[in-house]
C-alpha cells in the first residue's frame, strides 16, 4: 500500500526533534513551597467521613505536586462525627480537625480559611460528588499566580453531571437568576469545589456575612465585583442523595442574599482593598502594537473597568459600542473639515 502523496511529502519534511529540557530547579522549589489547605466541612457525617478522607488522602498522596493538608471542619455535629474525625486524623498523616460550636458551612469556611497559614485554601463536599481529577486543574492556576479564585462548574462547557431533573432545574434557575440580577460571568456558584489564594481572600472574608449555603455565592460576587480573576474548571459531578441541604429554605435564603448583595454593591461597601494585578503587556519583544491614539475605544473600556471592575459583559459591550461610535464620528468630522477647508484648484 503506497502512502498518500501529501502525507509522504509531509513526513519527508519532518526534522529531527529537539530533546526535552529538564525542569528548572527554581520551578521545582516554587512547587515545593506552595502549600494547599483543603477543608472538608461536615455536619453529622459519621457515615460518609471515613470513605471521604481515605479516598482524598490517597489521591492527594499520589497526584498533587504541592505540599498539602486536609482540615476537617466539624460544624457542631450531634453524632459521632467529631470522634470519627479524630480517629482518622490519628491514622492519616496530614489530617487535622477543627471543631465549631455553631452550625453553618459558611461559618466553617470563613473560620478555617481565615486562620489558615497555607498559600492556597480549598474546600470540597464530604460526599466527593465532584470528581477529584479536577483538583489539580483547580489549584494550578492559583499556584502560578494566573488566577485569584478557582471554582468547579457543573454548567460550564465540558462538564458532565449525573443528577435528578429537580436538582438540575433548581441549579440552572438559581445560577440564571444570579447572572440576570448581577451580570456575572461565572456559571455555577454553588458547586462544592472551590479554591482561592489566601493573599486575596482575606479582605473578601472580612466583608462576607453569610454563615450558611449562600457564602459561596457571596464570596464570588464580591470577588468579581472587585476585579479578581475567577478560573472555572468543568467538572464531573455525580449526585449523592444523602444530603443535608433543605432545598426550599436554602432557595429562600439565597434570594434574600442576592438582594442584600445588590444593596451592598449600590452602597459602595462591597469595595475592598485587593492586591492590584499588573496591566496586560506584550510578551514578544518585537511585537508591533497599535498606536495609542488609535486605541480610543479600548481606552474607554479600560477606563470604565477601572471605575467599575465588576461591570457585567453587557455593560462593557455597551461602553465599547458607544466609544467606537464616538471615535468614528470624530474621525468623520475631522475628515469632512479637512475636505471642505482645503484650497480648491481653479478651473479654466
Amino acid at each position: 500500500m503506497t502512502p498518500t502523496p501529501h502525507l509522504a511529502e509531509r513526513a519527508a519534511r519532518v526534522e529531527r526533534p529537539a530533546p526535552f529540557q529538564p525542569v528548572e530547579h527554581s520551578l521545582l522549589a516554587h512547587a515545593a513551597t506552595t502549600t494547599v489547605d483543603i477543608v472538608v466541612p461536615v455536619y453529622n457525617e459519621e457515615r460518609a467521613l471515613p470513605g471521604c478522607l481515605r479516598t482524598l488522602h490517597a489521591r492527594l498522596s499520589q497526584g498533587l505536586p504541592f505540599p498539602w493538608r486536609i482540615t476537617v471542619a466539624d460544624n457542631a455535629s450531634t453524632d459521632e462525627t467529631l470522634a470519627t474525625a479524630h480517629r482518622l486524623a490519628d491514622d492519616l498523616p496530614g489530617v487535622c480537625v477543627v471543631h465549631l460550636d455553631r452550625k453553618g458551612r459558611g461559618l466553617a469556611l470563613r473560620t478555617v480559611w481565615g486562620a489558615s497559614d497555607a498559600d492556597i485554601v480549598a474546600y470540597m463536599d464530604v460526599d466527593l460528588s465532584t470528581g477529584l481529577d479536577g483538583l489539580l486543574p483547580l489549584v494550578a492556576p492559583l499556584a502560578s499566580g494566573h488566577s485569584d479564585l478557582a471554582i468547579g462548574s457543573r454548567l460550564a462547557p465540558g462538564a458532565r453531571t449525573v443528577r435528578g431533573p429537580r436538582r438540575e432545574f433548581v441549579s440552572r434557575c438559581y445560577n440564571g437568576i444570579i447572572r440576570l440580577t448581577h451580570g456575572v460571568r461565572f456559571t455555577d456558584a454553588q458547586c462544592g469545589f472551590k479554591a482561592a489564594r489566601t493573599e486575596v481572600l482575606g479582605p473578601l472574608l472580612e466583608v462576607t456575612r453569610d454563615d450558611a449555603w449562600f457564602f459561596d455565592t457571596e464570596l464570588l460576587l464580591l470577588a468579581e465585583h472587585n476585579g479578581l480573576r475567577i478560573h472555572e474548571v468543568p467538572v464531573d459531578w455525580v449526585e449523592d442523595v444523602d444530603t443535608r441541604v433543605d432545598v426550599a429554605s436554602t432557595a429562600r435564603e439565597d434570594l434574600r442574599g442576592l438582594w442584600r448583595m445588590a444593596r451592598l454593591k449600590a452602597s459602595g461597601d462591597a469595595r475592598v482593598e485587593v492586591v492590584p494585578r499588573p496591566e496586560p503587556a506584550a510578551e514578544h519583544p518585537d511585537a508591533v502594537l497599535a498606536p495609542s491614539k488609535g486605541r480610543g475605544a479600548l481606552a474607554a473600556v479600560l477606563w470604565f473597568k477601572w471605575l467599575d471592575p465588576g461591570a457585567s459583559p453587557a455593560a462593557e459591550t455597551a461602553v465599547l459600542t458607544m466609544a467606537s461610535v464616538a471615535v468614528t464620528c470624530v474621525r468623520f468630522a475631522v475628515l469632512r473639515l479637512a475636505v471642505f477647508t482645503a484650497p480648491r484648484s481653479r478651473t479654466r
